[in-house]
């Protein structure tokens, strides 16, 4: 049996019942496959069953997609078969503020994602000069008093450059419900703040207002309801009343960058099943 160094996932998401765990085992193990690792949760709140497998054996991964499909009618699960392919292909839409773009590109760039960004999409004509610092193309789609072409725009190029994922990197524009439907748990947000603190636009200013002394990142699915699709990632650092506006935005960005490399890592790697508005994370 030939065995590849890379791996598939397989992701399952059912109502809990005895027995699936014994079903998905026996049906791997009946086509002559290896189970790398497994995680699982359930979800007790709402009777919801997850699971992540890593699985190697096969360079063939159709008689499990095949085997899956018949299995899934039976158990009642929603499943995902990830198998080794070219890396990703990722469009990042980004604004004024480039840190997370950058950063993005950066550990692209040294191989720490298994992907390619293939286009930058900015509403700002200087993303011409990060886009070009690391050889990606570029395209400035400004904000125009016409916001329903600048959306169908951007939707056009999207469809044009077909991504695996969008990641907006601090992209400041609203858009619209057909063009969020259209990349649902494959468009990603980066807020600064910890959400669901401080939603929407100034939540540095905000909390500074507010004396807080943990300040945020959060990055989360992009859904039609602004900044609250199910959360990926998040963190925080601590500041105190000697920090001004200036020191909160310097040091949110810092966290800004790790969260979003983060919830990007973890979508590539398919350790991410939504359910709900809520996501379980195997890491």
């Amino acid at each position: 049996m030939a065995v590849t160094a890379a791996l598939g996932v397989l992701t399952i998401t059912c109502p809990d019942r005895p027995g699936i765990v014994a079903a998905v085992a026996e049906l791997v193990a009946g086509l002559g496959l290896n189970i790398v690792h497994a995680d699982q949760h359930t979800d007790r709140a709402t009777g919801t069953f997850l699971q992540r497998l890593e699985l190697d054996g096969t360079d063939d991964w159709v008689p499990l997609d095949r085997a899956m499909d018949r299995l899934a009618a039976h158990w009642g699960m929603t499943f995902g078969l990830h198998v080794p392919r070219d890396p990703a292909r990722i469009v990042v839409l980004a604004s004024a503020q480039p840190h997370c773009a950058a950063d993005l590109m950066m550990r692209v760039g040294l191989g720490e994602f298994p992907a390619e960004i293939v286009g930058l999409i900015s509403d700002r004509p200087d993303g011409v000069d990060l886009a070009s610092r690391y050889g990606i193309p570029w395209w400035h789609q400004p904000a125009a008093d016409d916001p329903d072409g600048e959306h169908e725009a951007v939707a056009e190029r999207l469809d044009q450059l077909a991504p695996d994922l969008v990641v907006l990197a601090r992209y400041m524009r609203v858009l619209p419900p057909p063009l969020v439907d259209r990349w649902w748990t494959r468009m990603i947000n980066i807020h600064h703040s910890f959400l669901p603190a401080f939603v929407g636009a100034r939540p540095y200013h905000r909390a500074h207002d507010r004396g807080v002394k943990l300040i945020g990142a959060t990055a989360h699915y992009v859904t039609v309801e602004l900044d609250a699709g199910p959360i990926i990632a998040q963190d925080v650092e601590r500041v105190s009343h000697r920090d001004e506006v200036e020191d909160l935005v310097r040091i949110g960005r810092d966290v800004e960058r790790r969260v979003l490399a983060e919830a990007v890592r973890l979508h590539l790697e398919h350790r991410v099943l939504v359910f709900g508005n809520r996501t379980v994370v195997f890491d």
